[in-house]
Parts: C-alpha cells; sequence; structure tokens
C-alpha cells in the first residue's frame, strides 16, 4: 500500500472556550460532534475532523513553540466552497453569525464571505464565478 501526503484528515484548531466552539460549530454548520473528551471536541465535517482543543492542552502539540493567544491576528483560513454564497450567508446570519467581509466577487474567479468563530479562527465561504 502506497502512503500519500495528499489528503487533509483533521485539523486541530485551539480555543479557549471548548464550549462556546463546540456549540458555535454545532449551531453554525450543523455538524456532530464525534468525539469528545474534558480537552477537546472533534467535529465530523464530510471529509474532514476538525478537533477543537482548549489552549491550556495543545501547548505541548506545539513544542518547543508556543501557542499563539487569539489577538495576536488572524494566523490561517479555512475554506468551504458552496454553490451559492450569498444563500449561505443568509443561513448563517440567520443562525446568527455575521460575516466580516462580503459577499464580494473576487478577481481570481471565486464569491467570498468571510467570518470568524469565538476561538478567532477565520472561515471564508467561497463560491466559483466566471473570471473577469
Amino acid at each position: 500500500m502506497k502512503s500519500t501526503l495528499e489528503n487533509i484528515s483533521a485539523v486541530s484548531l485551539f480555543v479557549e472556550d471548548l464550549d462556546a466552539a463546540k456549540t458555535f460549530y454545532q449551531q453554525v454548520f450543523g455538524v456532530p460532534v464525534i468525539f469528545e473528551d474534558e480537552s477537546s471536541a472533534a467535529v465530523g465535517f464530510a471529509n474532514v475532523i476538525v478537533n477543537l482543543l482548549r489552549v491550556e492542552n495543545a501547548q505541548e502539540l506545539v513544542e518547543p513553540g508556543v501557542v499563539a493567544r487569539r489577538d495576536s491576528g488572524s494566523r490561517f483560513q479555512l475554506s468551504i466552497w458552496v454553490d451559492d454564497v450569498d444563500e449561505v450567508c443568509r443561513e448563517l446570519h440567520k443562525r446568527g453569525m455575521p460575516s466580516l467581509s462580503g459577499p464580494r466577487d473576487r478577481p481570481w474567479g471565486m464569491r467570498t464571505a468571510n467570518f470568524v468563530d469565538p476561538g478567532g479562527h477565520s472561515w471564508e465561504i467561497a463560491q466559483k464565478i466566471a473570471s473577469k
């Protein structure tokens, strides 16, 4: 069997408030919790697991580095491709999630909108459109 590194199976996000993060992912994305203990909650998207890990338990994963503070600024962005950005944004607003920017058309052929979760992680909703 050949091993490949082309499929991401899980992403761990370090969070200050595990309960708030778990609730956010369940309510906004409608994804189930597939594993949970006192330090983490893993939610299952179609092709990837997002592991929500308490900041105080994350340090051992990144040593000798440090876990950056939430107010340090954006560190990365996660994207979900959808068929209709405007429709998804309307649904997210109904769920209490305001967008930070967008929806707007980008010169690289995508229509995007951005928002953040309670831990400060940036999310993008993106739709392929005709390039200009």
